[in-house]
């Protein structure tokens, strides 16, 4: 159950509430509840039998795949106001979690039912169109995800990661193994790369950071 306390703030977090009835409102404050994650944690892992779904009012989740050798590769990450659309097709499917769901950024949700959120599905447009532009916006994502793995070259990938991580902090804070997780690579790989860009003058790299010292000759690196 959701204390008015906490309504007010999931509030101004979800979007989707501002237009809801008043009986999805009180649905939700009867059947949802209120959950702290702290980071590095696990929400879900691949084979897991789903719940409940989790609707994001502060944090960030990461959700990815882990091949045979190891090798990770992320799918898409969610945060405010946003969910998870494995978690989603796994309660209507009625079938497990199909990868792994890591929380980044301690986190707060709001949990909410599986066979709660069938039911409403059914019975609440609003809410059924909000979990359709959900899978919309995600497949979106992962298509483009395919389509980098699949036909782009891997330098103009790391160009690309690193110049938008440079938008959030500079120098960026990351490890070769975190690149690597995040474009599906292997260390190995990813450590050429960047020593390749450092010999061209493009980034510094040191122990855990980068930083770029030619933003133009980069850029272009991810238009050829």
């Amino acid at each position: 159950m959701i204390s008015e306390d906490q309504y007010n703030r999931i509030f101004h977090a979800l979007p989707i509430l501002k237009q809801a009835n008043s009986q999805l409102i009180n649905e939700f404050k009867r059947e949802a509840f209120f959950a702290r994650i702290p980071a590095r944690k696990d929400i879900f892992v691949e084979g897991d039998e789903v719940d409940a779904i989790a609707l994001l009012v502060s944090g960030v989740v990461r959700v990815y795949k882990v091949g045979e050798t190891g090798r990770e590769i992320t799918l898409y990450r969610f945060g405010v106001g946003e969910s998870c659309i494995l978690t989603a097709n796994a309660i209507l499917s009625q079938q497990s979690f199909s990868a792994i769901a890591t929380v980044e950024q301690d986190a707060e949700a709001i949990m909410i039912p599986a066979e709660i959120f069938r039911n409403w599905i059914n019975h609440y447009d609003l809410w059924r169109d909000f979990v359709f532009a959900l899978l919309s916006q995600r497949l979106s994502n992962v298509m483009e995800i395919i389509d980098e793995v699949a036909f782009q070259r891997m330098d103009l990938r790391v160009a690309t990661l690193l110049l938008d991580h440079s938008k959030k902090h500079h120098p960026i804070i990351v490890t070769h193994q975190e690149i690597a997780a995040e474009l599906g690579s292997s260390r190995e790989v990813i450590s050429r790369i960047l020593e390749n860009l450092a010999s061209e003058g493009m980034i510094r790299v040191r122990r855990g950071s980068i930083e770029i010292l030619d933003f133009t000759q980069l850029k272009n690196l991810t238009t050829r």
